[in-house]
Order: structure tokens, then C-alpha cells, then sequence
């Protein structure tokens, strides 16, 4: 059974980028609720509740379940791994990846550069979905949005940074104004 992990700082860490209000709300109602789905596809499946959800969405296609509880684990699992991942890259006292910073310098030329496309990724993204910064199975740095809960796993990529553009992840503090949203997150990121 999937528990809903604890946050490594209060819901008040963010601000005054990511209101209290706001982390509570998307930590415990919205981030539980897929967890909670997810817990019921999977509990009519015991073979699977041992394996990991990361390679569970890898090899999705090939999980020997009916095709709508494919589309419950893509969504509900996608959205809890999802969530995991997007929380832990957001911390108050924000501490460095060189080795990432390195190879975005790298590929990107300066990481003003790299902020820039990734903020562009996601304004133009047309609905609810997430950004990341991915590794893919050759090693490479792959930029680009997914919609709805999709994951990179999905496709064998590992998550390296992500943003939720879900408008529960912002509406509260920041209403429709999503460029403002992203434009402070990027205050409360640890990597970089």
C-alpha cells in the first residue's frame, strides 16, 4: 500500500512564492487523491504491489492487466510519482547540483539560457501537464512537457527537474497569471 510521502520542510517553507495554502491543499487533497486511486487499481493486482512504480509506468504496455487499469495506473501512478518528484526539487534553503549545472552549462550555455527554454516549454503548453528536464537512455538532457499526469518513466526517461502547470498548483496564490507562477518558482528550486 502507497502511503502519501512527508514533506522535508512545512507548507510554509515557499513563501512567499508558493503559499502555505496552496502546499497544503496540493500536498494532501490533491497529491492523496492519486494515491489513493491508485492504491485501488492496485490492490486488485497483488503481484504488482511489490514492484516499483517507476518501472510499473516503464513497462506499462507490457503489465499483463485490463487496458483500463493501464489508464488508471498511467494517471493515478503518474501523478503520485509526479508529485513526489516536483516536491523534492523545491526546497526553502536551496543547495546546488554542480554535476547538473555542469551539464546544462554544457548543452544549454548558461543556465539563463536554459530557464529561459524551459519557461517557454511551459507557457506554450496547452492544458494541464508538467515540464522536465529529463535524462533519457543515452545519457542526453531532453527538455519537453507531458500532459495530463504522464510521466518520463513512461517513456524510460529519468526525471531530473519537473514543474507542475496544473492550475492546482497554482491558482490559489496566482489565479491565471501561470508566467508569474513559474517565474517565482524558479526562487524555491534546489538544483539549480
Amino acid at each position: 500500500m502507497i502511503t502519501l510521502p512527508k514533506l522535508t520542510y512545512p507548507y510554509t517553507a515557499l513563501e512567499p512564492y508558493i503559499d502555505e495554502e496552496t502546499m497544503r491543499i496540493h500536498h494532501t487533497k490533491h497529491h492523496q487523491g492519486y494515491i489513493d486511486k491508485l492504491n485501488a487499481v492496485l490492490g486488485k493486482y497483488p503481484d504488482l504491489q511489490t514492484e516499483s512504480l517507476p518501472s510499473m509506468l516503464t513497462d506499462l504496455s507490457s503489465l499483463p492487466i485490463e487496458d483500463a487499469d493501464k489508464t488508471l495506473i498511467r494517471n493515478h501512478g503518474g501523478g503520485h510519482v509526479n508529485h513526489t518528484f516536483f516536491f523534492s526539487v523545491m526546497k526553502p534553503d536551496t543547495s546546488k547540483d554542480q554535476i547538473l549545472i555542469k551539464r546544462i552549462l554544457k548543452q544549454y550555455e548558461s543556465l539563463e539560457n536554459f530557464k529561459n527554454e524551459f519557461t517557454q516549454t511551459a507557457l506554450n503548453h496547452f492544458g494541464s501537464g508538467w515540464v522536465w528536464l529529463v535524462e533519457d537512455a543515452k545519457n542526453a538532457l531532453k527538455l519537453y512537457s507531458t500532459p495530463n499526469q504522464d510521466s518520463p518513466y513512461l517513456t524510460g526517461n529519468m526525471p531530473l527537474l519537473a514543474l507542475d502547470i496544473w492550475e492546482h498548483a497554482y491558482y490559489l496564490k496566482y489565479q491565471n497569471r501561470k508566467s508569474e507562477y513559474i517565474n517565482n518558482w524558479w526562487n524555491v528550486v534546489k538544483i539549480l
